[in-house]
């Protein structure tokens, strides 16, 4: 998967918001005014950041080398993902669970 997949897959879960952040270098995206997806646009290699419940997110860096604490997030509850490391299925799974868990908490 490449970013702008991943950006196509988070923009077709409803209730989100696109936003560039950080000097432009970052884009978001919201559902309820909550982040449920980070990109770092300059980063050296593709990857997103989601929010995982932290017992999921610390089983998920064991199993694969591709999912790695967030790099400027709350490295308990964010976690990286590197596409390139990454079936695209996973990834697609991972946003979905983040979005799920802001939609969740919002209720």
């Amino acid at each position: 998967m490449n970013i702008e997949q991943a950006r196509e897959y988070a923009l077709s879960l409803d209730a989100k918001v696109e936003e560039v952040l950080f000097a432009g270098q970052w884009v978001s995206w919201r559902v309820g005014g909550k982040w449920f997806m980070l990109m770092q646009l300059d980063a050296p290699e593709p990857r997103v950041a989601v929010k995982l419940p932290p017992e999921m997110g610390e089983e998920l860096r064991e199993r694969h080398a591709g999912i790695r604490p967030a790099y400027h997030m709350n490295k308990k509850h964010w976690n990286d993902l590197y596409l390139n490391e990454l079936d695209d299925e996973l990834v697609r799974e991972l946003i979905s669970e983040s979005y799920k868990l802001i939609i969740l908490k919002k209720r």
